[in-house]
């Protein structure tokens, strides 16, 4: 899992040293991938996919399944637990900030 945002993923305008590609429009800037709704959507993916593999490795060592170990569920337990942690707290950062600009003065 991993949840870096590297110069790959910054959106063109942002990314040092990178020209902006001509004949694209905001719309197109905004599709899957480009981004912090990319990214977003990216990490949310690879969260959903940690949890799905931590819950197909408990299963699997519920079913006594020799190749599964015990620690490798345990580990891939505590990286989906720890995804979704990160998660959550960048979605009460996101409504916080929200509920801030919502409040303020205009």
């Amino acid at each position: 899992m991993d949840l870096k945002l590297t110069p790959v993923t910054m959106p063109t305008s942002v990314r040092p040293g990178a020209s902006v590609r001509s004949g694209t429009s905001a719309a197109g800037a905004q599709g899957v991938g480009g981004g912090f709704a990319g990214a977003l959507q990216g990490a949310l993916g690879s969260v959903s996919a940690a949890q799905n593999e931590a819950t197909r490795l408990q299963q699997e060592v519920q079913m006594e399944n020799p190749k599964v170990s015990l620690e490798e569920t345990m580990v891939a337990i505590q990286k989906a637990q720890i995804g979704f942690q990160a998660t959550l707290h960048v979605r009460n950062r996101m409504v916080q900030a929200y509920t801030d600009i919502m409040n303020m003065q205009v």
